[in-house]
């Protein structure tokens, strides 16, 4: 078992005294390291993001931006991160540090106020900085509305910057002009830079981790089978993975656990492979990891990653947290629902598969027996060419679902073959609609099928009043959506 000790901005440092609770933004600033802000406590404000050095897609480190508000510090036992302290370079004797680029940037840019969020502003564009491919040249004028292609992009800069890489950033005095400026004016990362030069090496690698202080632990082991052995033992423990759910329970709800298991880290939890009939996604793999691993290649799920919570969540936010939570309003269960997903459950010497619609039972109840764990999702191939995800919220990005509808569907010769729809927001779980799609299949894919068929899905479910809809609104949005649809695909119907 590992000393439970972290390595922040260079240096290693002992967790302890820490408890097992306590978060990375509590024990960044009980060291002195006060750029690291709480605003929200709950992941939205972004004011707490540093830096984790994870696993690369594309190199074999990327620079990743969590928010150190939700994180357990126990969590990065024998982990590297780096705060908004640790991008400067110090300078030489009686010299000051040298701003890394990006704080250079909103500094000459007025990107920064109050001061208040720019540090977490700073780390969450550091990890856009040093995506591997972001930018393979400097940066054009940052008045120039095209992006590195030539193309016009609100969301990119011409050098490549992914504005998305800020949706879990606020800021309330600058207005957001000046720091995308700052954005769209960083150049590439220069070759001497010591974090760009970090990337070419590997990453820690994980450790097992027993920590336990008063009568609390938190405990990692190093393989599926050790944790498994674990939870039959401790049913009691509560499961972590990018702790994007439970880390909201300890700051806001003060829940505390006697023992945490986490999982981020198992291997067996973390792969992701293309076989010739299914894709199987590792339970652990981050929404972020998935999305950049599969490149498009499931149009739903990548309709679904940049309407998933904000980019920090997703670097730490996992397929089997979302749906080990059981929450109704999950934005992923629908999606999963439309591809006809299931997930593979690991006990103690068994593994059972079970198909997503039969998975939830209840109001975040599940048919996931004590002591099992969601080993991955498969999505079997091929994959309906017509699919669309529609999210209704009251903001565009980075909120909660009022009602969430996935499709998916075969049309051949203007006739809908199959279709399958998967609702959230609008029933104690995530439901297939099971009515509307029996009312779509085998008849044309025509303007009077789909009024008819939209009059079906609006009495799917039962949806409930509360402060984000009315369940007559939800009832409303889920006929208009399917007319969407159809508006969007017309020349479906001439296939």
């Amino acid at each position: 078992m590992s000393a439970a000790r972290i390595t922040v901005n260079g240096k290693e440092a002992p967790i302890s005294p820490a408890a097992p609770h306590t978060t990375a933004l509590d024990f960044l600033r009980e060291r002195g390291l006060t750029g690291t802000k709480e605003g929200c406590a709950e992941g939205e404000c972004g004011a707490c993001s540093v830096l984790v050095a994870r696993p690369g897609v594309n190199k074999p480190t990327d620079w990743v931006a969590v928010n150190a508000c939700l994180v357990p510090v126990a969590a990065l036992d024998g982990q590297e991160i780096v705060t908004s302290e640790g991008l400067a370079t110090a300078g030489g004797p009686g010299e000051p540090p040298t701003l890394h680029p990006v704080q250079e940037e909103m500094a000459v840019r007025g990107g920064s106020q109050c001061g208040y969020c720019t540090p977490g502003f700073v780390c969450s564009m550091a990890a856009e900085y040093y995506r591997p491919g972001r930018c393979e040249h400097a940066p054009a004028d940052p008045a120039d509305g095209t992006n590195a292609a030539g193309a016009t992009d609100a969301e990119h800069g011409p050098n490549g910057f992914d504005l998305h890489a800020l949706s879990g950033n606020l800021c309330r005095c600058t207005g957001y002009r000046p720091i995308r400026d700052a954005a769209f004016a960083v150049g590439a990362p220069a070759e001497e830079d010591p974090l760009a030069q970090r990337r070419e090496q590997a990453p820690p690698s994980p450790v097992a981790t027993e920590y336990i202080r008063d009568d609390s632990a938190f405990l990692r082991k190093s393989t599926l089978d050790e944790t498994l052995e674990l939870l039959r033992e401790r049913p009691d423990a509560v499961v972590v993975a990018g702790s994007t759910d439970w880390g909201v329970e300890v700051n806001i709800r003060s829940r505390r656990a006697d023992c945490v298991v986490a999982v981020d880290r198992l291997p067996e939890l973390r792969e992701l492979r293309v076989e010739s009939d299914h894709i199987e996604i590792g339970a652990a793999l981050t929404l972020t990891e998935i999305e950049r691993r599969l490149d498009g290649d499931v149009p739903l799920l990548a309709e679904l990653f940049p309407q998933f919570a904000s980019r920090l969540i997703r670097n730490g936010a996992t397929l089997g947290g979302n749906l080990g939570t059981g929450s109704p309003i999950g934005d992923s269960p629908p999606v999963l629902l439309a591809l006809e997903a299931s997930v593979v459950l690991a006990g103690v010497g068994s593994e059972r598969e079970v198909p997503l619609a039969e998975y939830f039972t209840g109001y975040r109840q599940s048919v996931r027996r004590p002591g099992e764990l969601i080993r991955s999702v498969r999505v079997p191939l091929p994959l309906s060419p017509v699919t669309a995800f529609h999210k209704i919220a009251k903001r565009r990005f980075d909120d909660i679902s009022s009602v969430a509808v996935a499709f998916a569907l075969d049309i051949e010769d203007g006739t809908v073959r199959k279709v399958r729809i998967g609702l959230g927001g609008v029933a104690a779980t995530p439901i297939r609609a099971f009515a509307t799609e029996a009312a779509l299949e085998g008849r044309p894919w025509t303007a009077e099928t789909v009024e008819a068929a939209a009059r079906v899905l609006r009495g799917e479910g039962t949806p409930m009043d509360d402060h984000r809809a009315s369940s007559l609104y939800r009832s409303a949005m889920l006929g208009q959506s399917l007319l969407k649809l159809h508006a969007q695909t017309p020349e479906a119907a001439k296939s």
